[in-house]
């Protein structure tokens, strides 16, 4: 599928309609989630939960004729129901809350893109994918480039706009996806959907992050397109506030002076977002949901008895003690991001033998929760760091790694271990000092460095680690090798202590 192609493409696959029976409807209401991670259970700051969603749901179906449920990606990973179920709990979940769309986020490609055709026939929501061409994939022909949902004779459109997979998801795990410009893709189906198809308004489900003056985000889709009217996002975890603030709004204008809703829920399923949509005046509106504890009072049975084998299954993991945190530790402090890093370093001189290892780089997104003061389980440490990321030893010229380093600057820093310390400056996004066991890193000296295979193939914007050579690495999952290091390596017996420093700083 081309760019110049997609307004054909489109015309011939079939758009699905609902006829409405009973009442007339004279608006459509849309609940939408994003980034849920498998967050199946209410967080440790009690918000969200798949039982309290369900009794949110219903709540507002009973309440309005014509509801739609529909999902912005990232609904897996997280978790242990997804690390130790792999997608069946959040599968189940989802058919049983009764999700009408759904799109892909970057993590449904963690188990690689071989592994999205059976999670997706196990779910019922329709798919959609405007600016992926996936005909050289095992997912031709499973989604449609836009859906059309029919209320009494008014028609909204529905399209999904995904972000980039470079730098962003593992080249092997998304072999043949060709990803195609979002705003061209997204101004072409909308022009097609109101002009064509006909519809009243087109909403686009987008994972593409709410605002990066770097790449293409909703405020930047919001303000170059000229037919759509509602962007439903996610990837950024932003909570867009119905109520503009100083950092967020719903309220974007377009290429020809329009108003286009932005809505995103945040994280974790902790709101779930409502779009009314009202036909007899075109007018829309945005709520935010609390999800919380309100919900609790009559739990649906049937959710509680689908989760309770699983649920079990978890608590068991959860319950295994590994090791003791001397304090809180969170990647928000850096506390968290400089442990990981200096437990790369020193798995990386475990896999190294006797050959030095010069320092390790770890990223803030691959720790996914908080280390709470007191026990350490091994469900705390899968859940810390969830992904199937492994430790590799590269060896690498002082040029890349400057490189990677400077790259590191878009982020605020990101984790290196303890032997190093640099200055950035933001403005000219590159570090002016770097300082490596107290010395200047020779751009022609060949450095040994530890890190993960995610950022060893250029996740996370680190391209200049793919010039680097494996010369090393771990045959397991990184909260392997950590549970490992706990109960019977070089963490046993070791308390875990924050060092809040700032290793990368301004």
């Amino acid at each position: 599928m081309k760019i110049t192609g997609i307004i054909g493409v489109a015309a011939v696959c079939c758009a699905a309609a609902w006829t409405v029976s009973g009442l007339a409807a004279e608006k459509l209401v849309i609940l939408h989630t994003n980034d849920t991670h498998s967050q199946i259970e209410p967080g440790d700051d009690d918000l969200g939960g798949v039982v309290r969603r369900k009794a949110l749901v219903d709540s507002v179906r009973n309440a309005q004729p014509e509801v739609m449920l529909v999902d912005a990606g990232d609904a897996v990973q997280g978790t242990l129901y997804f690390t130790l179920f792999g997608g069946e709990v959040e599968s189940k979940v989802m058919n049983y809350l009764g999700y009408d769309l759904q799109i892909l986020g970057n993590h449904e490609f963690d188990n690689g893109v071989e592994w999205i055709p059976d999670y997706w026939k196990s779910l019922d929501a329709k798919k959609i994918v405007s600016n992926y061409d996936l005909s050289d994939t095992p997912l031709e022909g499973m989604a449609s480039p836009y859906y059309i949902k029919e209320v009494d004779g008014n028609k909204v459109g529905f399209i999904a706009i995904n972000i980039s997979p470079s730098g962003l998801i593992d080249p092997k795990k998304s072999e043949g996806v060709v990803y195609l410009d979002a705003i061209k893709a997204a101004n072409a189906l909308a022009w097609y959907l109101k002009n064509i198809e006909k519809v009243d308004k087109v909403v686009a489900l987008t994972h593409i992050g709410y605002k990066n003056k770097h790449a293409v985000s909703d405020t930047q889709l919001a303000a170059a397109t000229e037919n759509i009217d509602v962007i439903i996002g996610g990837h950024s975890h932003t909570t867009v506030s119905p109520v503009p603030d100083d950092k967020t709004t719903p309220f974007h204008i377009n290429a020809v002076g329009d108003t286009v809703i932005v809505a995103q829920t945040g994280r974790l399923g902790r709101n779930l977002g409502e779009i009314d949509i009202d036909f007899s005046t075109g007018k829309i509106d945005y709520k935010l949901l609390k999800i919380d504890k309100r919900l609790d009072a009559d739990p649906d049975e049937d959710m509680v008895a689908l989760i309770a084998p699983y649920k079990h299954k978890v608590d068991s993991v959860k319950a295994i003690k590994i090791g003791r945190a001397a304090s809180d530790m969170s990647a928000d402090d850096r506390s968290l991001l400089n442990w990981v890093a200096d437990f790369v370093y020193d798995e990386g001189k475990r896999i190294a033998g006797d050959k030095r290892i010069d320092m390790a780089i770890m990223n803030k997104g691959g720790i996914r929760k908080h280390i709470s003061k007191g026990s350490v389980t091994k469900g705390d440490i899968m859940e810390a760091f969830p992904f199937d990321n492994y430790v590799q030893v590269l060896d690498i010229k002082g040029a890349d790694l400057l490189d990677v380093l400077d790259s590191m600057v878009v982020d605020g820093g990101n984790g290196v271990s303890r032997q190093l310390e640099a200055k950035m400056d933001a403005d000219a996004r590159k570090c002016v000092e770097v300082l490596l066991d107290g010395s200047p890193i020779d751009p022609d000296k060949t450095y040994r460095v530890a890190t993960i295979n995610y950022l060893a193939t250029g996740g996370d914007g680190m391209t200049g680690l793919t010039r680097g050579t494996v010369v090393g690495e771990s045959g397991r999952y990184l909260f392997d090798d950590m549970i490992d290091a706990f109960e019977k390596g070089f963490v046993k017996n070791r308390t875990m202590r924050a060092d809040t420093k700032a290793r990368m700083h301004y």
